[in-house]
């Protein structure tokens, strides 16, 4: 049976109390704020959120968790990573500074394509040790719910070598994890090269992956990069509606860097997500504000590949449109685990407010994963799913940039990471 916990003498308890669905406009604006209250766990999920005193007083006999006067809030929900990877791409940064564009790494091998070559020469058990690292070190910054993309495979043996990795690491780990299709990320340098390879690869994905895939029950979701270069709006279009006759979920890479119709066709989809959305049109917007679609905003992307526009942030709110913020975690485009960072951003790049911030990377992300009935709220009923960090007020989260100031995180009331809670932590 689950331990008791209960959580007291915290400074802040953030609850992001409110609608269980992705918040638009001006619910993004209040993340409700409490003091003086505690937070009791049974069975792992919120049992109580009320007075310290009461709550010491009426659970007699819970694990007491000092909160130190630190700031208890949802775990963070990182909607969008790429963390099944082999080496680094240090390289391309270098590369970019020097004026080389994305697409022309790519069409010179590199991008995707590189890490494709490294994936496909290592075995599962090498990777699933690579990328337990990265998720624990995602804990260590908040994260108690990740999604994790395939997409570093491109054929049947390596795309299920993936995917068998993320059911691993479900298994493994305390945090929530939730694993995506993404065999439509690229068409490979092999299918590239040959008179109707494009066709055939397009063909593989929807006759021989997809239906083992759904078979075998190894992503909710499928996902489709639709950017002009990579898969059109049709090609994008038939393997999402495939994907979705199968039972699975469906999101979009969309418009990163281009307008290409990306965030229209996930609107007329009605994916649970699209996410980069740097260049989308006000169509896009629409669209997506229109069917609920989760607009996931990835700040460490476009920061990192030195662009100078961000996806516009007030105007999807300002549009009706949910957003979450997610790192994007991959090899070559936004190497980090830091989830505070990309609230930094989100205040600084994107100009949301704190609050809205804190939406975004807690309800909204869980509506980006279609659970937001079930976490991204410290309110009775939900899962137990937290974090604590050692600051005085919320606000220094996003201010502290870079920092890591993430005192223990927890999923469905179990530890994902913790500091030596025997020592002094500095704020």
């Amino acid at each position: 049976m689950a331990e008791r916990l209960l959580f007291v003498n915290a400074r802040q308890v953030v609850t992001c109390a409110g609608p269980a669905r992705g918040r638009r406009g001006s619910e993004m604006a209040d993340a409700v704020i409490r003091t003086g209250v505690g937070v009791l766990v049974e069975g792992g999920a919120i049992a109580a959120v009320d007075d310290d005193a009461i709550l010491r007083r009426d659970a007699a006999g819970a694990t007491i968790v000092d909160c130190e006067r630190g700031v208890l809030t949802p775990g963070f929900v990182d909607s969008h990573t790429h963390a099944i990877f082999g080496r680094p791409r240090y390289e391309e940064q270098e590369l970019r500074a020097m004026g080389t564009p994305y697409m022309e790494i790519a069409r010179r091998g590199g991008g995707i394509h590189a890490s494709v070559r490294d994936l496909r020469t290592r075995g599962e058990d090498e990777l699933f040790a690579l990328a337990e690292a990265r998720l624990r070190a995602l804990a260590a910054s908040g994260v108690t719910t990740v999604e994790v993309k395939s997409g570093y495979g491109l054929t049947l043996e390596d795309e299920l070598k993936t995917l068998r990795v993320v059911r691993r690491l479900a298994a493994a780990l305390p945090m929530r994890v939730r694993a995506t299709w993404l065999g439509a990320h690229e068409i490979p340098l092999e299918y590239r090269e040959r008179e109707g390879g494009r066709r055939a690869y397009i063909d593989l994905l929807l006759h021989e992956m997809l239906p083992v895939i759904a078979r075998e029950r190894l992503a909710a979701f499928a996902d489709v990069f639709c950017e002009p270069g990579v898969f059109t709006v049709p090609e994008s279009r038939e393997i999402l509606s495939a994907a979705r006759a199968h039972g699975m979920g469906i999101k979009l890479h969309a418009d990163e860097l281009a307008a290409g119709g990306g965030a229209e066709l996930a609107g007329e989809l009605g994916a649970v997500s699209a996410d980069h959305l740097a260049a989308v049109s006000d169509a896009g917007v629409a669209a997506l504000a229109a069917h609920g679609t989760v607009a996931t905003l990835l700040p460490g992307t476009m920061l990192f590949l030195g662009k100078r526009d961000q996806a516009p942030a007030r105007r999807l709110i300002d549009a009706g449109v949910p957003v979450a913020l997610a790192t994007d975690f991959n090899p070559g485009t936004s190497p980090t685990t830091n989830f505070p960072l990309i609230l930094t951003l989100g205040v600084s790049q994107l100009r949301l407010s704190v609050a809205e911030a804190l939406i975004a990377g807690t309800v909204n992300g869980a509506a980006a994963l279609a659970l937001a009935e079930r976490i991204g709220q410290i309110v009775p009923g939900f899962s137990a799913d937290l974090a604590l960090w050692a600051v005085d007020d919320v606000r220094e989260l996003p201010y502290w940039y870079g920092a890591g100031r993430c005192r223990a995180s927890w999923a469905r009331g179990k530890p994902c990471h913790a500091h030596d809670l025997a020592l002094p932590f500095p704020r």
